[in-house]
Order: C-alpha cells, then sequence, then structure tokens
C-alpha cells in the first residue's frame, strides 16, 4: 500500500554531502528525512585508502561512509533505503515519488545525488560490461591477480585505478590520448615511479575483444590518435576511467544546469534557479569533486534549508 510522508526538508542522496547535510538539518530542528538512493555511500564506497580526509591519514572509504551514516541516524535524521524515481519541483510542497511506492512532500530540498562513471559508448565495452570491462577498480580488481589488464584514461581517476590495480595485476596499461595526464602532481609521480605500470599515449581504445562462451575479456584494439595505426594489446580486464557525470535524471528538465549537466547553483550558495531547492556534492561541483568540499556543500545547503524555511514561517 502506498504511503504518503510529509517532512520539512528531503534530502536526496547518501554521500558526504547528503549525510552532513543531515546532520545540520536535525541540528536545526527540522526532522529531515533522507533517501539513500541506488548507492548508499554514494563513491566512496567503491574507494578503498582516502589519505584526505581531515582527521583520518588513511581510512577506507566504506567505513568513512559507515561512520558519517551512523552520525547522521544519531542526530536524528531518518535515514530511508528507498530510490527517488520522479520529482516535481513545479510547486511547494514539492513532491517525490519513491521506488517503494512512498510519497515524500517536502518544504524544501536538498539534492545532494552525486555523480557517476561515465563510459566510451563502445558496443564491445557494452558487451563485457561485468565481464571484463568495468568502471570500479576497487569493486573488481581482486579478479585480476597476477593478470594483465588496462586503464582508459588520463585524470586522477584513470591514476588512482591503474596504481590500486597494481595491487593486483602483473601489469597495467595506462591507455591515452594525449602524452600529459592531467592528474595530481603527486599521483602522477606515483604512477611513473611504479614499475608495474607502463603509459601508451596518443592512442584511444575502439574495440574490446573476447570470447563468447564463455563470455570474457581477451584483449583491445587501440587507434593512435596522430598517425591511425591499430593496435592490439593482450589483456585480461579493461578498467574505464575517464571520469564521472552528474546523476542529474530528477531534475535535468526542472533546473538550470551548465558544464554538462552540473545544476547551476547561486554565487557562493547551495541554492538553485528553484526557491526552496538546494544542490550539494558532485551534482553542482564540476570543479573540485572532493569528498571534504561534498561534504562543507551539504552544510550549506542545511544551513541555507533551515534560513529558506524560518522566512516561510
Amino acid at each position: 500500500m502506498s504511503d504518503t510522508r510529509h517532512t520539512k526538508l528531503l534530502i536526496i542522496g547518501s554521500g558526504p554531502a547528503g549525510y552532513t547535510a543531515g546532520v545540520y538539518g536535525s541540528r536545526a530542528m527540522l526532522d529531515p528525512i533522507l533517501v539513500q538512493g541506488i548507492e548508499p555511500g554514494g563513491q566512496l564506497t567503491t574507494t578503498t585508502e582516502v589519505e584526505n580526509w581531515p582527521g583520518d591519514t588513511e581510512v577506507q572509504g566504506p567505513d568513512l561512509m559507515l561512520r558519517m551514516e551512523a552520525h547522521t541516524k544519531a542526530m536524528g535524521t531518518e535515514i530511508i533505503g528507498d530510490i527517488i524515481t520522479d520529482l516535481d519541483l513545479s510547486k511547494r510542497p514539492f513532491t517525490a515519488i519513491g521506488d517503494s511506492g512512498t510519497t515524500y512532500m517536502a518544504d524544501a530540498v536538498i539534492l545532494a545525488t552525486g555523480a557517476r562513471a561515465k563510459w566510451l559508448g563502445l558496443d564491445t565495452e557494452e558487451k563485457f560490461k561485468g565481464f571484463g570491462v568495468s568502471a570500479c577498480a576497487t569493486c573488481d580488481g581482486f579478479f585480476y591477480k597476477g593478470q594483465e589488464i588496462v586503464v582508459i584514461g588520463g585524470g586522477n581517476t584513470a591514476v588512482e585505478e591503474a596504481l590500486f590495480l597494481t595491487n593486483f595485476a602483473s601489469k597495467v596499461t595506462l591507455i591515452h590520448r594525449r602524452d600529459e595526464l592531467r592528474a595530481e602532481k603527486i599521483l602522477i609521480d606515483r604512477l611513473m615511479k611504479n614499475d608495474k605500470i607502463e603509459p601508451l599515449w596518443f592512442h584511444q581504445l575502439i574495440e574490446v575483444t573476447g570470447t563468447d562462451m564463455p563470455l570474457g575479456v581477451e584483449g583491445i584494439k587501440v587507434k593512435h590518435t596522430k598517425t591511425g595505426e591499430i593496435t592490439e594489446i593482450a589483456c585480461k580486464g579493461v578498467f574505464v576511467a575517464i571520469g564521472h557525470a552528474p546523476a542529474n535524471e530528477l531534475v535535468i528538465d526542472q533546473l538550470e544546469t551548465h558544464m554538462g549537466g552540473y545544476v547551476v547553483t547561486k554565487p557562493d550558495s547551495t541554492a538553485t534557479s528553484i526557491p526552496g531547492v538546494f544542490a550539494a556534492g558532485d551534482l553542482t561541483d564540476h570543479l573540485y569533486r572532493q569528498a571534504v568540499t561534498s561534504a562543507g556543500m551539504g552544510c550549506m545547503a542545511a544551513l541555507e534549508a533551515e534560513r529558506f524555511l524560518s522566512e516561510q514561517e
């Protein structure tokens, strides 16, 4: 049977931004409801060592998110394991429909849906997803002990994945369209010093090859970006690490977006183009994309939501 819930503040998403918004929303006595979404804990649940969270020299991503969830719950936020499938921001109270059948009515909404991995869009990439093609080294790296694998990309994500995969693979080939990485210097330095990693510059993936029975990757074909020459590389795993796209499906036709779909917020604010709707974390941040900045935006969003609601009263 469908259920209808009303809350002053609805938080959609459960990464650092969502959980921090819950902590501050609870402290402001807003009795927030937080709907976790399809991936409780967000991207950090697929990360192992986190070395840049203040107060922890090193912490496992899933452990950090479990601590945040417990903290948020202890402060008084009601955390619900549901997925919002539809969101109507055309009038207040705003209306969200959960996959469970529950309808959530909210006087203010904080969007913290984050971002998800990008793919290249190749037919063979799609064919072998889950059977040798992955976008998550921490999820699937273990399966490639002693194997040769490749990583596609040239930013922080690609370098971090390549470094992590050396814990399992016998060799990691990093394939990049240019000859210069966009990653942080400390990560590039680690990569260049790791004798298990071999960069392949000026190449792009054009095909994943493998077997059908059983389904599995045996190699790839790459093309030189300048000469067009095709090269075949034997490997057992392909990790696509070309960044992330904002998870904006709920609001793409309702809120102003830019930079490839990131939700626009007002300067020095988390307020969106609709009063009472706030956005925090990777959904709106195309520049920093860090756990600590997401948490900061979650704090800002809750404080701004509290101010908005008090002005309405």
